[in-house]
């Protein structure tokens, strides 16, 4: 089991410590335990309680009303609301109490049920990507619970090269050439990893070189094999570079190349290049996957 601490609780939920530790005092919601220096200490059981909580509360219920209901009836009215609201939220939101408890078994079981009812790439953008989203994953540059990331990291890759393998090479014409990497320093693969998959299934060839790219390496590759593009996925805060001057240098070094690049860290690039095109969306990149 793992220990969650309040600002654990903060990322994933979305409340405020402030908020969180008011509604501790006042509605009792929770009671969770203490450490040496008075620091409250949360359980698995307790987190996916809050996350049901939180639901209600962004939902428009009061939490004076919440405080009132038993863990059951939170349970029954968050599931009520996520199929209200989005029924794609209830899945991600099991994925999530799967990832707390490290259960791979029922991790697995959830995709596979998900992939089977909605197909692989609706199941990817509107189930898996929220629910990286959520855990933080994809859209934060920091994780505050390393092992579910792994944890789930791990699952989800392996489901995206199998679905790699399965897909059926399309015959369309195209003499585009993608070459998928990540920056020296970003560890995320699942977005190229996705790209890739994307890339594949509508016909277009695309080479990946994995995660922890340097410039050199790019330019090696470049030098003896066919290339158009150049795409990336930067969601890690780089230390040892200016986004905007990493940018800078790949669009000068490979000046003769449409250089795609999507991610947290580039939605607010603050400069423009002719040869770079930023894909802030899941759409914008499905787009162009389908019109490259």
């Amino acid at each position: 089991m793992h220990v969650f601490t309040i600002r654990d609780i903060e990322n994933l939920t979305a409340i405020k410590a402030h908020t969180l530790r008011i509604w501790e005092q006042r509605y009792g919601l929770l009671k969770p335990a203490r450490k040496t220096g008075n620091h409250r200490l949360y359980s698995n059981d307790d987190l996916k309680q809050m996350l049901k909580i939180a639901t209600l509360y962004r939902n428009g219920y009061k939490i004076s009303k919440i405080a009132a209901l038993t863990p059951e009836q939170v349970s029954r009215q968050a599931l009520d609301t996520y199929i209200i609201q989005d029924p794609f939220q209830l899945y991600a939101h099991h994925l999530t109490e799967a990832a707390i408890d490290l259960d791979g078994p029922k991790f697995e079981k959830i995709i596979d049920g998900c992939i089977l009812q909605y197909g692989f790439e609706k199941t990817l953008f509107q189930i898996l990507y929220p629910f990286l989203h959520k855990v933080g994953l994809l859209w934060v540059t920091g994780n505050v619970v390393p092992a579910m990331e792994h944890f789930a990291s791990c699952i989800i890759m392996r489901k995206l090269c199998v679905a790699l393998n399965g897909v059926e090479v399309n015959s369309q014409e195209n003499n585009a050439v993608v070459l998928l990497f990540t920056p020296e320093h970003e560890r995320h693969e699942i977005p190229i990893l996705a790209m890739q998959y994307l890339l594949k299934k509508n016909g277009i060839k695309a080479v990946s070189l994995g995660q922890h790219v340097t410039v050199k390496i790019l330019a090696d590759y470049c030098t003896t094999h066919a290339v158009t593009h150049l795409y990336t996925h930067i969601i890690t805060y780089l230390r040892r570079y200016d986004i905007d001057k990493y940018i800078a240098e790949l669009s000068a070094k490979f000046y003769n190349k449409q250089i795609v690049v999507s991610g947290a860290m580039v939605q607010d690039l603050q400069r423009s290049f002719l040869n770079v095109r930023i894909l802030k969306t899941d759409e914008e990149m499905i787009a162009f996957s389908r019109k490259l």
